[in-house]
């Protein structure tokens, strides 16, 4: 099978790719900034200029394009006016694969599309939707434009809602990346209080379990997430501990963000028995994976 990854240099890309490639697909991979140290061939593209869609898809006509292109800069990416822009790329994107013969696309959501209940898990079926940010609102409208533009050319739409993420690579001052980077350093990890609860999944593993929703025949909307909730300061605590150094964690040193939901877990009964996708990573696995990278990153540095 023929699949254009959109996104391919990314914290998810990356492994979506490589998931791809060693199952045997023919892997094409676009980005603004391509790699070369890959097996797959990977074309230099913005998918925001005029017409870059259509040429790109006109010229692989791909069965399966995996999108995971978007606005994601770190701290930026909730308001960024880009969201609009993509919104409308990623419509012209399904549009142009259609006509090139694609007859599948695959879309990297998010949670936050999701209107988050008090308790329990966030199910694909039942949990409504609700606008948070630019960011959240762009992607649940290009879901439903999606949909009907799928609909009307024949072509299936798999949505993978990507939950709370972490591995190498990710910016330096997202969670799991700032906590490990101080602690291989030797320095204090500042932290939230950190008692909302949260659902992290190890970057390799949600590139894994996009790769295998786009080449799977399931459609609509798809959680891909690790289904296991845990609290913030757990998972700086664990952090602390993988590395030696607990006594460098401190909690409650930067203020909590207000109006955090308290929970954001997902129901992942689609991605385990419908997709079929079963994490790699547990929590405390992955979390020592992104250490050991950071420790790495310390010592080059």
């Amino acid at each position: 099978m023929k699949v254009l990854v959109t996104g391919a240099s990314g914290l998810i890309g990356q492994h979506a790719t490589a998931q791809l490639h060693a199952s045997g697909h023919e892997v094409i991979g676009a980005a603004r900034l391509p790699r070369s140290d890959t097996a797959f061939v990977s074309r230099a593209v913005n998918l925001l200029e005029d017409g870059a869609a259509a040429l790109l898809v006109s010229e692989i006509k791909p069965d399966v394009v995996l999108h995971l292109a978007w606005s994601t800069g770190h701290g930026m990416f909730w308001h960024d006016p880009q969201n609009l822009a993509w919104l409308a790329r990623t419509c012209d994107l399904a549009e142009a694969a259609a006509a090139s013969g694609c007859r599948r696309i695959c879309v990297a959501g998010t949670c936050y599309e999701y209107a988050f209940p008090a308790e329990g898990d966030c199910h694909e079926a039942t949990t409504p939707t609700e606008n948070h940010f630019l960011y959240d609102t762009a992607k649940d409208a290009c879901r439903r434009l999606l949909t009907r533009i799928c609909m009307a050319r024949g072509m299936s739409l798999a949505w993978g809602r990507l939950f709370h993420l972490h591995g190498p690579n990710e910016h330096p001052k997202r969670l799991v990346a700032s906590v490990a980077r101080a602690l291989a350093r030797g320095e204090p990890a500042s932290c939230s209080s950190g008692l909302v609860v949260r659902d992290y999944m190890h970057a390799r593993d949600a590139g894994g379990a996009m790769a295998a929703l786009a080449v799977s025949p399931i459609e609509g909307v798809v959680n891909v997430a690790s289904g296991v909730g845990a609290t913030i300061a757990s998972i700086a605590t664990l952090l602390g501990e993988l590395s030696g150094r607990p006594d460098l964690i401190r909690l409650g040193a930067l203020p909590d963000r207000p109006d955090e939901p308290p929970r954001i877990v997902a129901s992942v009964s689609r991605l385990r028995q419908e997709v079929g996708f079963t994490p790699r990573f547990g929590l405390t696995e992955g979390l020592a994976d992104s250490l050991a990278y950071w420790s790495r990153e310390a010592v080059n540095t």
